[in-house]
């Protein structure tokens, strides 16, 4: 039986020890700041923010080059002799990463690349499904788990609202005029992932403590979400009570796991400090 290895990007915020657990390989995006190219994961998200209030301009994000993934597949193929890739990638709707990664598997074998659509929680939550999977199927035909994995990508729901408008403007998301009138409403705008594209769908007014409850009802209301898992998403500098108040909801609607995701240098350098979302795939 050959072994089937699951990679994915580091846009998904896919927790370090789920990824060390089940061996799912990462690979990193990246982040320009200072004139400085870091690779995503080897900074701290806090520095984007400390760049944020020096300069008032935001970092750039950039793919992960074509040469990037091929030394990457090549060094999984040398240390898994054999074995076959299947790659759940960023959405190529917002980066050229997959589009580089179909690139650099032009001329290698046994390796499927799926695109998922969606980025931090939804990504991981795909990424997740298939580990799940292939754990309890290990002997499982890839092609067969490849089908299995696409249908669930129209399925993973992501909706998270920012913690600052500052870095959406910064990040040309949003015009200083809308800027300004959501600053003086307090409005927060609600983010999901549709076709595979940042689209806002909705705009909610208040403090984040009301906030939540609203992004709550709203998303329960819309999807029928598989009870069994659920990602709850943040930026560093949400406040631990939103925090408990979150975990407090998803336990009341019934979800059996809660999985807690911190934002990575992708989502944070739009969304700013303070930020939640949700994710999870619906039944």
């Amino acid at each position: 039986m050959r072994r089937i290895i699951l990679t994915t990007g580091s846009g998904a915020d896919l927790p370090e020890e789920l990824a060390d657990k089940h061996n799912v390989q990462v690979v990193p995006m990246h982040l320009i700041m200072d004139g400085q190219d870091y690779l995503d994961g080897t900074l701290p998200v806090t520095d984007i923010y400390d760049y944020y209030e020096r300069t008032k301009k935001i970092p750039s994000t950039t793919s992960t080059n074509s040469h990037e993934y091929l030394e990457f597949f090549k060094k999984i193929k040398s240390d898994f002799p054999d074995c076959i890739i299947i790659h759940i990638g960023y959405t190529s709707k917002a980066s050229s990463s997959f589009q580089n990664a179909i690139i650099a598997t032009g001329e290698l074998e046994d390796i499927f690349l799926i695109d998922a659509l969606n980025v931090t929680g939804g990504l991981t939550a795909i990424v997740m499904y298939a580990v799940t999977l292939l754990e309890n199927e290990p002997s499982i035909d890839p092609a067969q788990f490849v089908v299995m994995i696409e249908s669930k990508v129209p399925k993973s729901r992501l909706a998270f609202v920012p913690g600052s408008l500052e870095f959406l403007r910064a990040g040309g998301r949003v015009s200083n005029l809308a800027y300004l009138g959501g600053a003086l409403l307090k409005i927060k705008p609600r983010i999901e992932l549709m076709d595979g594209n940042l689209v806002s769908t909705k705009k909610y007014r208040g403090k984040m403590e009301i906030v939540l409850e609203k992004l709550f009802r709203d998303y329960l209301g819309q999807y029928n979400m598989d009870k069994e898992q659920l990602y709850l998403i943040y930026s560093i500098g949400l406040d631990e009570k939103i925090k408990q108040r979150m975990d407090e909801i998803a336990k009341e609607t019934g979800f059996k796991n809660v999985t807690w995701i911190q934002a990575g240098a992708m989502i944070s350098t739009h969304a700013g400090p303070g930020g939640i979302g949700i994710a999870g795939l619906e039944i």
